[in-house]
């Protein structure tokens, strides 16, 4: 439906779904702690200022906001066109909506102590700043543009009986009318609203309990004049010129009966058609108002209890008081004087003015409580710091607490709506705008009832997950049928605002109820994972990544950000000391600084610190222990052990050599380098012997893990072109395989389990998107007397084709290499898998654990000449073409540890100059040419 079609009186003294907000607590958020008197904010001893009880601060704010003016002016309309039994349903549906989202309130507010905000405290310390702070400004503003109705409709109010245009044949007729003449009178009605708030809250409690008595006079002489007042003529005017006359009949059954039924018409205040839907919106928008006591929480005596309880008594004491209006209007009225005046109170009541001073005092009393309101819900705003400069004025307060800055800026908004004048459009957004907040609060009971955290626990009981579920379906549903387009653009303003805020990076200590439901189902889906149903079709690397400082280290852990494929990522660091030496625990205070160090560096890595004597023994543990389920590392990637002195990354990157703001776990810039020592500082400091080093790959290799030696990646990039796109960054460059065992030349094949896993993570690095430009080149290296070097090409073409590789393979010839190479000992070749895989590219089972077992200990190193090792070295560096990376094959560590130092200079020999190479031994099956 359109907003133009909501039918206004022209009093235009209807309900916008706004709250009464009282006051909430000006004192700042403090921690809770236990004491002898229960939960008290700061300390042990009660707050001086929790004073108000139950009815006090609850029932008497909620009742009065539930029923502002509707009460007196919208009862008419509803029964003349929906008739008794159509408006008897509304009252139920409208009432069981708001109840489900009182139900989330109870609970929300019975688990800790709300500070001032009401709604958007709930929200941002449940669902976080970015929800918190995009609804609670809409809600904000929704309580302003309430305000600045109730302020015009009140004047209206007025001008009626007092204007010189009034509809009231008894009016006095001696203010002058016209549009600025209404902004004049209501300036002034909002200047005295101002003044009261500016003074302090305290005079709108004080004055709210009268207001209540008023109001419930009122009704008190309505409902006598129902049965006081004898049958008579109603003289329904129009515009002042035109009436005509309609029946009061007292308690008649044949006034029932015609008012049982539907009959919808024009509505005479904006000659739109009625129909169940538009009335339907009119009669939900006098039922809400259901948070005006949650917001006194903080000068509540007993929140937990006064809140579900005020609440609950002021809801069902206001739809009995619905109810009863509805059923003895409907026995006494006729249609036409219900559809003809919605004003009909006054022209039974036993005195008229009673319900103009019912009338007059609800306006003034939603008016200044919607002003005193909306300064502390932006109040609360401007302290968590989410919109920056703009609202920071708002944080100053009166020496007795008052938010004087927030209701002058306030009253200045409301002044700029009284300009509008005319405020159809504005009272159907304004109604989803706290529709929106009520979803929202039933959405942050939801997402804590599903989050399942052990600390959300609500003395309140009388709620779940459906019933929350439930009221966010109806507040939506609602919201759609009020004002479809108010609705869209409602929802829009909440996405921009939200995206504000995010991008803002705006820091809380609030908690964060995303990662609850994060770990939440992660749990539950890790659980799922089971290894047991593992297949190679599936397999991706799930990667151990050893940092010793990431200074150094840091172009590394980019490259295998991009290597992962969708997989795990680990940064593991080994800590070395001895816990039974020291206080406490020194690796939990630096999580904190590496997890800052993945922000900055922009990968999507986990970080798992270890305390151990030595390296080798961390290590260990990290293979062992780090991940859950079926997400454990399957591949250990290690710096190179070598003498060489990595420039410092810091000093080159921007994120670390610019000064900026701490992140918002109080991470600085400053402390993060500190932490960090210098690299120059730790050259001469090696942690581990070469010996140890090897023996971590051993240890690897043991616990049937794949193995990956990383060297020279911190000139990764550096002799490359600039370039504006980072996806064209290594076009022109080559990923080079060599998938033969180097070490080991009289391999028979290249097709073993090794090479292929070679292939893979080749592959694999070619289809991230920065590395898509770099061709992939596979050499195969051959001798000029060898004939069947064509049939060893086609084979591996063949493979290539089967596994979708897209590579250049290479022939080369190395006679000269290998005529330098050595000898070796008697004992065979190495274990490991390495040898031929029949029928092309299927994987056949591991060898039985004791075989695999003796092949590793009747392995002898093989025994090639420092020559060699300086010719293969040559021959690397001899090909074509700008290398990225180079992909070689890294042969298991030796059986006899005595040979590890020798092992380690073989590598070293091999690798010396190569620019970025990452040396690999692959133990799992990886590829698949099945479907």
């Amino acid at each position: 439906m359109s907003t133009e079609s909501s039918p206004l009186l022209s009093y235009r003294l209807f309900r916008v779904a706004g709250e009464a907000e009282m006051p909430g607590a000006t004192q700042e958020e403090a921690p809770l702690v236990v004491g002898v008197g229960g939960l008290a904010p700061g300390g042990s001893h009660p707050d001086p200022a929790r004073q108000l009880s139950t009815f006090f601060g609850v029932i008497v704010p909620t009742v009065l906001s539930m029923f502002s003016i509707v009460v007196f002016m919208r009862i008419g309309f509803v029964v003349g066109h929906a008739g008794f039994l159509q408006s008897l349903l509304m009252l139920i549906v409208a009432y069981l909506i708001i109840s489900l989202t009182v139900l989330s309130v109870c609970a929300i507010s019975t688990n800790g102590a709300v500070q001032a905000g009401g709604a958007y405290f709930m929200i941002s310390r449940t669902l976080g700043p970015e929800f918190g702070g995009s609804i609670g400004l809409m809600f904000y503003l929704a309580n302003v543009c309430a305000c600045g109705v109730y302020v015009l409709g009140l004047v209206e109010a007025i001008l009626d009986v007092f204007g010189a245009n009034g509809t009231e044949f008894t009016g006095s007729k001696a203010l002058p009318q016209g549009y600025w003449y209404s902004f004049l009178y209501g300036s002034l009605l909002l200047l005295l609203c101002l003044l009261v708030c500016l003074v302090g809250a305290q005079i709108y409690s004080r004055a709210a309990f009268f207001i209540f008595l008023v109001v419930n006079m009122v009704l008190v002489t309505i409902f006598a004049s129902f049965f006081a007042v004898s049958p008579r003529e109603v003289v329904v005017s129009r515009d002042g010129n035109q009436s005509f006359n309609a029946s009061f009949t007292g308690f008649n059954v044949s006034t029932l009966r015609d008012n049982m039924y539907a009959m919808y018409s024009r509505d005479y205040t904006t000659s739109n058609m009625m129909s169940f839907a538009t009335v339907f919106a009119v009669m939900f928008n006098g039922c809400t108002g259901i948070m005006a006591g949650s917001n006194m929480s903080g000068e509540l005596r007993n929140a937990s209890s006064s809140i579900p309880k005020g609440t609950i008594i002021a809801v069902v004491y206001t739809f009995v008081i619905y109810f009863l209006l509805f059923f003895m209007t409907s026995f006494t009225c006729e249609r036409a004087l219900l559809k003809g005046d919605y004003g009909f109170f006054r022209a039974i009541n036993i005195w008229p003015p009673f319900v103009l001073i019912g009338i007059y005092a609800a306006s003034l009393s939603a008016s200044m409580s919607n002003l005193i309101g909306a300064s502390r819900i932006l109040h609360a705003l401007a302290k968590d710091d989410l919109f920056g400069i703009v609202l920071a004025p708002a944080k100053r307060v009166s020496k007795g607490g008052n938010p004087w800055v927030a209701v002058l800026y306030t009253w200045a908004l409301v002044q700029l709506v009284l300009l509008v004048g005319k405020l159809n459009t504005i009272a159907g957004i304004v109604t989803v705008f706290y529709l929106v907040a009520y979803a929202a609060v039933d959405l942050a009971c939801l997402a804590l009832e599903w989050a399942s955290a052990p600390n959300f626990r609500p003395t309140f009981q009388v709620f779940s997950w459906h019933t929350c579920l439930l009221g966010i379906v109806s507040c939506l549903v609602m919201m759609f049928l009020i004002s479809p387009a108010g609705a869209s653009g409602s929802l829009g303003l909440m996405l921009l605002l939200l995206g504000f805020i995010h991008l803002r990076s705006a820091a809380s200590s609030w908690g964060y109820i995303s990662q609850a439901l994060i770990f939440h189902q992660v749990r539950k889906y890790l659980l799922l994972l089971d290894i047991r149903k593992d297949h190679v079709k599936f397999w991706r690397p799930q990667i151990l990544l050893m940092v010793a400082n990431p200074r150094g280290g840091s172009q590394l852990i980019k490259f295998i950000n991009h290597l992962k494929k969708g997989g795990l990522f680990v940064l593991g660091h080994v800590e070395i000391g001895e816990l039974d030496t020291m206080p406490s625990d020194p690796i939990q205070a630096h999580y904190n600084f590496w997890l800052s160090l993945v922000d900055k560096l922009k990968v999507k890595a986990f970080v798992d610190l270890t305390l151990s004597p030595s390296v080798r023994q961390g290590t260990q543990h990290l293979l062992r222990i780090t991940g859950l389920g079926g997400m454990k590392p399957n591949t250990l990637v290690l710096g190179f052990y070598d003498n060489c002195v990595p420039e410092d990354y810091f000093l080159q990157d921007p994120a670390f050599s610019q000064a900026r703001e701490n992140d918002e776990f109080g991470v600085d810039l400053t402390a993060l380098q500190a932490h960090f020592p210098a690299v120059r500082e730790v050259e001469s400091q090696k942690a581990l012997s070469p010996a140890e080093y090897v023996a971590i790959i051993s240890d690897a290799v043991k616990m049937h893990k794949n193995v990956c030696l990383a060297r020279y990646f911190h000139l990764l990039e550096k002799d490359l072109p600039s370039s504006s796109s980072s996806k064209r960054r290594f076009e022109g460059c080559y990923i080079d395989v060599w998938p033969l065992n180097l070490l080991r030349p009289d391999t028979p094949t290249y097709v073993d389990i090794c090479s292929l896993f070679l292939l893979q993570m080749a592959c694999i690095l070619t289809m991230v998107s920065s590395w898509k430009a770099a061709r992939l080149r596979i050499f195969l290296c051959v001798e000029l007397g060898d004939v069947g070097w064509v049939s060893k090409e086609e084979k591996l073409r063949e493979l290539l084709t089967k596994l979708r590789i897209k590579a250049t393979i290479k022939i080369v010839t190395w006679d000269q290499v290998m005529a330098l190479r050595g000898h070796q000992h008697a004992g065979g070749e190495l274990g490991c898998g390495e040898g031929p895989l029949s029928r092309g590219a299927q994987h056949p089972h591991f060898p039985p654990e004791k075989e695999a077992r003796e092949a590793f200990l009747n392995a002898a190193p093989f025994h090639v000449t420092g020559e060699y090792l300086a010719s293969v070295n040559s021959l690397l560096l001899r090909q074509g073409g700008q290398t990225a990376v180079r992909f070689l094959y890294l042969p298991r560590p030796p059986a006899d540890t005595s040979q590890y130092e020798r092992y380690l200079e073989q590598l070293e020999i091999l690798t010396t100059g190569l620019g970025p190479t990452l040396l690999i031994h692959g133990l799992t099956p990886v590829t698949c040419t099945e479907l």
